[in-house]
């Protein structure tokens, strides 16, 4: 682990400073807390694609999986069909896995059984973040929170969600923050995630 410092002067997390659309993405998103539930079940569903592949990959392609799966707007993609699939499977913008497909049909279903029983998939979701927010001393793959999370998720139903990608939603999402010590980022996103947190108790 280790911070680089971009031409702009600013010290990021090592992943972050190339190329430009991952300097985006880790100053703008990775880490700052979402509690919006169309986000959420984006994003959980995106890691689920991510699976065997490259972050890069899926951040390129990410404008043609919304525009695939209407938005991630869960409603609609938890009432496609047999249509909407083999459209998806024909669909060159994104990954075209049947399995990762159909998972997202399902988990958008799973997902409203999911706000039918706690109002929101964040109550959910951020019931599970830890509020203390040390700098890492190492980047892990999965928590035994993230675990916890995956085993109930899967009880439920979901598909596609191991704790490897589960703890890579909780950073990407704000639940946990895994900017390094002295990351520009991160004492927005500490800052973010106190006022969150601050407000669902």
């Amino acid at each position: 682990m280790e911070l680089i410092s971009g031409d702009d002067g600013l010290t990021r997390c090592w992943w972050g400073a190339e190329p430009e659309v991952y300097r985006i993405y880790h100053d703008t998103e990775w880490g700052h807390p979402v509690a919006e539930d169309r986000r959420l079940f984006e994003k959980i569903c995106l890691e689920g694609f991510q699976a065997g592949l490259s972050w890069l990959t899926i951040l390129r392609k990410r404008p043609a999986f919304r525009a695939g799966f209407a938005n991630f707007e869960i409603e609609q993609v938890a009432a496609f069909g047999e249509a909407q699939v083999s459209r998806l499977l024909e669909d060159a913008g994104i990954v075209r896995h049947q399995g990762k497909i159909r998972s997202t049909i399902n988990n958008a279903q799973r997902a409203l059984d999911l706000i039918d029983e706690k109002g929101t998939l964040a109550a959910y979701l951020w019931a599970w973040a830890d509020p203390i927010d040390e700098p890492p001393l190492d980047i892990l793959s999965a928590t035994a929170t993230s675990g916890a999370i995956s085993k109930d998720l899967k009880k439920r139903g979901w598909t596609f969600v191991g704790p490897t990608t589960i703890y890579a939603f909780m950073q990407a999402m704000g639940l946990v923050n895994d900017h390094l010590a002295d990351c520009h980022v991160r004492e927005t996103c500490a800052e973010e995630r106190r006022r969150l947190l601050s407000q669902r108790r």
